[in-house]
């Protein structure tokens, strides 16, 4: 399905208003890759149109049982993805549909529509990397109950401002949240004890790559760690400084966990993501 833009607006209230076909459905196509702008795939709700665009729906892709993200690992009874940086893990009440469940959920039952899914473990909104889900509620209960023990590595790679003086050395804190959702450090004994190991393995002038090894999963305890450290993640607007970069650099990199289906260990890994790359050269 194409068309040629005639109006300048947002991409998915043009869809709307110039096509016979439900909101809903038009999110599904933006959400699944399947709308292109001048060639370009877009996922994004208001991407911004001007006269003499050309807009290509892919009105097969939703049939093609794919997902907008790379699958490390599936079986009967576990997905695992590598999220990208700025999507929910689950629905908040401003966002129900655009999140990593959802488009899980979605591609799970184009193949089988009894299909179901759970969260077994989040991620931060801007962080990128490895998510496990389950396919059944008796290996989300298993997965859950036994997390920290069935899980023996979480490693993330991050890239933070300025150079490290300590090139390799553990944060142990003790955190605490605010009513507004802001994890701080507390001096009361009543915080959260998080750990966060961390070893430099690539620096240039204003920024340093950091191997990052979590021994609790506490919430935005890496971003908090590095706070404190004054040298905070690139691209944290919670935690950080200002700068001009439009994600979060840091990505859950490595998961290793015990899977009982198999009996055994399994490591997941995925590469580190091309911006920090580029920013580190």
């Amino acid at each position: 399905m194409k068309l040629v833009v005639n109006k300048e607006g947002e991409l998915l209230d043009y869809l709307y208003n110039n096509l016979d076909m439900p909101k809903k459905r038009i999110k599904q196509y933006l959400t699944h890759g399947s709308i292109f702008v001048n060639n370009n795939k877009t996922t994004k709700y208001n991407y911004h149109l001007i006269p003499g665009m050309n807009i290509m729906i892919d009105t097969d892709s939703k049939n093609k049982k794919t997902l907008p993200f790379n699958i490390l690992f599936e079986d009967d009874h576990i997905i695992v993805v590598n999220k990208p940086s700025g999507l929910l893990t689950i629905a908040t009440n401003k966002e129900k549909e655009k999140t990593l469940y959802h488009i899980v959920r979605e591609y799970l039952v184009s193949k089988d529509k009894n299909a179901r899914v759970f969260i077994v473990h989040r991620l931060d909104k801007d962080t990128s990397g490895i998510v496990v889900l389950a396919k059944d509620e008796k290996t989300k209960n298993k997965l859950q109950e036994n997390w920290n023990e069935y899980v023996t590595l979480r490693e993330y790679v991050a890239v933070v401002h300025g150079q490290l003086k300590t090139k390799e050395d553990k944060v142990v804190q003790l955190l605490k949240e605010t009513k507004t959702n802001l994890v701080y450090v507390s001096r009361d004994k009543e915080g959260k004890e998080a750990i966060t190991n961390y070893k430099v393995i690539k620096e240039n002038d204003n920024y340093s790559m950091v191997s990052i090894n979590i021994e609790t999963g506490r919430k935005n305890q890496i971003r908090v760690a590095f706070q404190t450290l004054h040298h905070p993640i690139v691209g944290d607007k919670k935690y950080g400084e200002r700068d001009n970069e439009n994600r979060l650099y840091l990505h859950a990199n490595r998961l290793k966990m015990y899977y009982p289906e198999l009996k055994k260990d399994i490591l997941f890994e995925t590469p580190t993501p091309n911006e920090f790359k580029k920013i580190m050269n």
